[in-house]
């Protein structure tokens, strides 16, 4: 037990010269952790026989330790979450150390043995805190349907939302920069298209895909162009013709609309008809005009 505990005070003494004391309740905490980890790494040594050991030595059988109480803790958690669970029970840590190789039933037997050493508590250190983040208003709580140990909703903040609208622009130069490139943009996928589908001509012999160019069409008739009227011209003469058209369908019309109203008066006052055609006279009185006269 002496000896144990001069190796392990000699192991923290090494430890604490080779180290500052950090004011860091992490460190502190990690410190503490390692501390212990040495002291049952020296009784483990001291049951073995050994009666002192170097520090390099009892820093790598640390690390080792720490290293494999790790894989402990990491595979019975894995094992925990496979069954939908969040506490590791005994069964994960059977299963974990049967998966690592170690024989489950020796546990009993080497936890009575009989050159075990009691080592003291060590002095409790609390475990850090983690400093909560800044949240605005209350988490809802969990409705019944959903279990307990779920995570808590987020923060209420999250659940805002700002719409954000995009302010047209209204700079004459910057629509007239867009509508170029727009127009020139339009231009280049028509080219592409009329090459694709139709004739194209390359600058290139070797690479017929390089720089493709349409095709020209030379006119049978070059002169043809120039002694039809252009677009404008027709577009006036179609223009002159339906006004002359619709001037002339005036005036057919105009006739139809007054002889209703002619005969309409001549009912009213009385008439004679003629052979050639009627006079109306006031009172009832007729005169018959004709080519044989009365």
């Amino acid at each position: 037990m002496a000896d144990a505990a001069a190796t392990a005070g000699a192991a923290g003494s090494g430890t604490r010269s080779g180290s500052k004391q950090s004011t860091n309740p992490a460190d502190n905490y990690h410190l503490a952790r390692r501390r212990t980890l040495q002291v049952v790494v020296s009784s483990l040594l001291t049951e073995a026989g050994f009666e002192s050991a170097e520090k390099a030595s009892v820093e790598t059988l640390t690390e080792m330790l720490q290293s494999y109480i790790s894989e402990i803790g990491r595979s019975a958690k894995s094992y925990c979450e496979h069954t939908a669970r969040t506490q590791p029970t005994l069964s994960d840590i059977v299963v974990t150390l049967v998966e690592m190789g170690f024989n489950v039933d020796t546990l009993p037997a080497y936890a009575k043995r009989s050159q075990r050493m009691v080592i003291t508590a060590p002095p409790v250190t609390n475990q850090p805190v983690t400093p909560k983040a800044l949240t605005a208003g209350q988490n809802r709580p969990h409705p019944p349907h959903i279990p307990s140990h779920f995570p808590e909703f987020p923060d209420p903040h999250t659940y805002i939302k700002t719409p954000t609208y995009r302010e047209p622009v209204s700079d004459y130069q910057v629509l007239r920069e867009k509508a170029a490139s727009q127009r020139r943009d339009v231009e280049r996928a028509l080219t592409r298209f009329m090459a694709k589908t139709g004739e194209t001509q390359s600058l290139f012999k070797d690479d017929v895909s390089t720089f493709p160019l349409i095709a020209a069409r030379p006119f049978t008739i070059p002169y043809l162009t120039a002694l039809l009227p252009s677009e404008l011209e027709m577009q006036q003469m179609e223009e002159t013709d339906s006004s002359e058209q619709d001037e002339q369908t005036d005036t057919e019309n105009l006739p139809l609309h007054i002889s209703p109203q002619v005969r309409r008066q001549g009912t009213g006052h009385g008439c004679e008809e003629g052979t050639a055609g009627k006079v109306a006279r006031p009172g009832g009185q007729g005169k018959k005009v004709s080519e044989k006269g009365e």
